[in-house]
């Protein structure tokens, strides 16, 4: 993989070494078999755009093509990556946002948007498209929205080698080659989620959670007072609860039981104590307070969860 030094951004970004050319773009046909299987890769390119050059570049199919004047409607997800140069980015949503070297932008079906170089700049854009009910439920449920569709630094290694991955399978077209790009886009779509959630969090956050999470298995036993160690950390616990719930979907103390009661599950399952004696040893206050927790967690009793999923010897 080739390295150059990106004077945007004081950063060494990598490029792609996909063609000799400057210019690497492709379209693929669809089938009934992409389209049941849900998440479906549509198109992907590459493209060097020297400064003070006309843009967009041409070889795009119509539906593709565009000028800064009208803009695009397209009728698929794109997800661009910038890796050299500077642009601009406009939706209906967010009105003109600036691109630099490192950041990527997403674009949705059936919304209108433009984007483009600076003259003076140029720029290097990567790109694939994809549509399907599983993008459809990602992007629509928990990553980014049209009103912030900009991605800022994410041009780290995982998501330049997935890319990159993706340009190889496409390039060579192995049996399969469309499922397995269609799950490697979702593993691309994944990180860039995390980028973007965990850019949203100070570094100091993220880790007292991954400490916390930590702490939560050393001492499942036990209990564990959050509002101290945030105290302790110097961090409101409210801070800290929204942040982590964030991150995993749970308030630090329902996760805590959450652990709790897979910790339980597998005592059930693999040894012979009693439910009051689980609850004594995971720290519950009474085997009441355990039984009511787990069965509201998992809709079953710990006695009837032992008879349904115990394995018999």
């Amino acid at each position: 993989m080739t390295m150059i030094l990106n004077t945007y951004s004081d950063n060494s970004i990598p490029l792609f070494d996909i063609s000799k050319n400057l210019a690497f773009k492709k379209y693929l046909p669809t089938s009934e078999l992409e389209h049941n299987w849900g998440f479906i890769i549509n198109d992907i390119g590459h493209t060097v755009i020297p400064k003070n050059s006309v843009y967009p570049s041409t070889g795009h199919p119509g539906t593709h093509m565009f000028s800064w004047e009208k803009g695009r409607v397209l009728n698929e997800y794109h997800f661009v990556l910038i890796t050299h140069g500077k642009g601009i980015f406009e939706n209906r949503f967010s009105g003109k946002q600036n691109i630099n070297a490192g950041d990527g932008f997403v674009v949705f079906p059936d919304e209108w948007h433009r984007y483009k170089p600076l003259k003076e700049t140029g720029w290097t854009e990567n790109w694939v498209g994809f549509s399907g009910q599983i993008p459809d439920i990602i992007m629509g449920n928990v990553f980014v929205d049209k009103e912030h569709p900009i991605i800022s630094k994410c041009a780290n290694m995982l998501v330049l080698n997935l890319l990159k991955s993706l340009f190889q399978l496409i390039t060579e077209e192995p049996f399969g080659y469309q499922r397995t790009a269609s799950g490697v886009c979702h593993q691309l779509l994944a990180e860039l989620c995390n980028i973007q959630q965990g850019s949203e969090t100070s570094k100091q956050v993220n880790s007292l959670i991954s400490k916390a999470k930590y702490i939560m298995h050393e001492k499942i036993d036990e209990d564990i007072d959050f509002q101290a160690f945030c105290k302790n950390h110097g961090i409101s616990y409210s801070k800290f609860r929204a942040d982590f719930k964030k991150q995993t979907g749970y308030a630090p103390l329902q996760f805590f039981l959450l652990m709790k009661v897979e910790k339980a599950k597998d005592l059930l399952n693999n040894t012979n104590m009693l439910a009051k004696e689980i609850a004594f040893q995971l720290g519950f206050k009474s085997d009441h307070y355990f039984s009511r927790i787990f069965k509201m967690k998992t809709g079953l009793t710990p006695v009837e969860f032992r008879i349904r999923h115990r394995i018999p010897d």
